[in-house]
């Protein structure tokens, strides 16, 4: 999935990284940076978002930064996306933060917020 959402991102024009030590994907475009958290299908998709926005979290920076976002990644099939939307919309765009998905043949969707 992660690479999936890599090519897509490049398909975008942001430059990608995959090999940062902190995230799983950290791309920038125009003077902007995104940092990438994927959590693939898992037998717990709830725990696996909320510790992907805790990871997230921790790599905001303490000051306001417009030119730094947060991207959720997870697998497009139901228990996932659930997880995934169970997190506050508002909360997640106070954060910065968007909800991607990615199905089985490697498609993206934008569940909301946007990178």
């Amino acid at each position: 999935m992660a690479r999936d959402f890599a090519g897509w991102l490049s398909s975008q024009g942001w430059t990608v990284r995959t090999d940062a030590d902190f995230v799983d994907i950290v791309a920038e475009k125009d003077g902007h940076r995104l940092y990438v958290e994927v959590k693939g299908a898992s037998a717990a998709p709830g725990l696996d978002v909320d510790t992907a926005i805790g990871q997230l979290v921790r790599r905001m920076p303490s000051e306001a930064d417009q030119s730094v976002s947060f991207a959720l990644v997870v697998c497009d099939e139901p228990l996932s996306v659930e997880a995934g939307v169970r997190a506050p919309q508002r909360i997640l765009d106070l954060l910065g933060m968007a909800l991607y998905a990615v199905d089985e043949d490697g498609g993206v969707r934008q569940l909301f917020g946007r990178a």
